[in-house]
């Protein structure tokens, strides 16, 4: 690829990059009614962060220079249903190498806070209760891991020195990684009752939209824990509240379908569920990891490097 002079769109100040290359004029924007400079002239778009879809896309139809757009997020499944408005060959780039840290450091939050009690003991705390008793650990317990990418794989890093029972993995194709083996999508009917935590770190596909049905959460064993720290549309709600509400399962999730989790919906309320409010890549970790990769993909650019994280190119 060999770069074309023309404006960088990016959502925090250049000045806050290092190193970055001089032949750009770079542009700050992150979200705001207006746009910076004429989107015609833009020829590497970095998105917002944590902005909406439509936020996020507005520009995509004004953009015939564009050459590569850089996600700060690991999906991409918010950005696929604009790019009938890019040119052709336009490269998109996901933030693999961002968020494995922060998402799996809540993946164990969720797991291991969920196993040993802790949002019953808040509540308790909060009531001057003191709610004794044994709780379940880590410690023995067999875990599945569902989507085994840079994330899967830092979730099971990170397992290793809780003694935890064996850990599987799964992705969508068979293959062998560091760790072991990692076992296809289709392997999952047999996998799901040996499981005692079943860890969803998947990306969101029409593959795995809703892949945590009925017939999934039916085959989990009593008292297992499920997991979610990929997208909520991965879980089928109406099925999973059926589980939690008849006790049988318990669930930690970072994020819901719906999402943000309107006040008054069930889930708030289902017994045993954690839920946390999409924060697995929103740690202090982000900005520095993020302004790494973009002033690295920059320097790639300029000098016509073929781009880190190209996940697809527009036809």
């Amino acid at each position: 690829m060999t770069a074309a002079p023309g404006d960088v769109w990016l959502p925090f100040p250049a000045e806050e990059l290092e190193a970055l290359p001089g032949s750009f004029r770079y542009r700050r924007w992150d979200g705001e009614e207006s746009f910076p400079a004429d989107p015609a002239d833009c020829v590497f778009y970095v998105t917002p962060y944590m902005k909406s879809r439509a936020v996020t896309l507005r520009p995509f139809a004004h953009m015939p220079a564009l050459r590569v757009v850089q996600t700060l997020t690991a999906g991409i499944d918010d950005i696929l249903g604009g790019l009938g408005d890019l040119p052709p060959g336009v490269r998109l780039c996901n933030a693999r190498g961002v968020h494995e840290a922060s998402t799996a450091e809540l993946a164990l939050t969720l797991t291991l806070a969920s196993l040993r009690g802790i949002p019953g003991m808040v509540r308790g705390q909060d009531r001057e209760e003191w709610r004794g008793g044994f709780y379940d650990a880590l410690a023995d317990r067999s875990v599945l891991i569902v989507g085994y990418g840079s994330i899967g794989a830092a979730v099971e890093d990170r397992l290793v020195p809780f003694e935890c029972g064996p850990v599987t993995r799964v992705a969508r194709s068979a293959r062998t990684a560091p760790h072991g083996p990692v076992h296809a999508l289709a392997d999952l009917p047999r996998l799901l009752p040996d499981a005692d935590v079943v860890i969803l770190c998947t990306p969101l596909t029409e593959d795995t939209r809703g892949l945590a049905g009925a017939g999934f959460l039916g085959r989990m064993k009593d008292g297992a824990l499920l997991v979610n720290v990929a997208r909520g549309p991965v879980v089928d709600t109406k099925s999973l509240l059926t589980e939690l509400e008849s006790g049988r399962l318990r669930a930690a999730l970072d994020v819901t379908d719906p999402e943000p989790l309107p006040p008054g919906h069930p889930l708030w309320h289902a017994p045993n569920v954690l839920i946390t409010p999409h924060v697995g890549g929103s740690s202090s970790a982000f900005e520095p990891r993020a302004k790494r990769l973009v002033a690295r993909q920059l320097t790639r650019f300029a000098a016509g490097e073929p781009v880190e994280n190209t996940v697809l190119v527009t036809d």
